[in-house]
């Protein structure tokens, strides 16, 4: 399966801290380490990712009104934004593209203002508690997802 458009993976803030802010929750492995893992798994898919970290709100949107019209999916891990940003929501509902939702740990058993995703609502699918591992889950049902659309 080769796809024509990237899959456009974007973290939010805080993750490029990862592997130093708080390992015991989100492990050793660096956002480095993530984007390796991606691009080796996503090339086994037949699929090519534009990664990219932002610490601001602003950023993460603009990115996603850019990728509207040239990605085949995103996958996105909001971090603390998923939690509060209706905007960023808005931002994904606009997409057209199937969206997978990620997170590190497992949200729902963290605290209790963490266990509600604003993200959730318009995400095809969400993956949460698998560790870094969840990244090249999200990428495996996306190439799932759009070789089914392609029949």
């Amino acid at each position: 399966m080769t796809v024509a458009h990237p899959i456009l993976v974007l973290n939010g803030p805080n993750l490029n801290l990862l592997g130093k802010r708080q390992p015991e929750i989100y492990g050793k492995e660096t956002l480095d380490d993530v984007e390796a893992d991606c691009v080796h798994h996503a090339a086994k898919l037949g699929l090519s990712v534009d990664f990219r970290q932002s610490n601001a709100e602003h950023e993460l949107i603009a990115w996603i009104h850019e990728a509207r019209e040239r990605v085949a999916g995103i996958v996105i891990n909001p971090a603390g934004h998923s939690h509060t940003s209706v905007a960023l929501m808005d931002a994904l509902a606009a997409c057209p593209c199937p969206i997978i939702e990620v997170h590190i740990s497992n949200i729902h058993r963290r605290e209790a203002f963490r266990h509600h995703s604003y993200i959730s609502h318009v995400a095809t699918g969400v993956i949460c508690g698998c560790g870094t591992q969840g990244y090249t889950l999200a990428l495996t049902r996306l190439a799932a997802h759009l070789e089914k659309a392609k029949r």
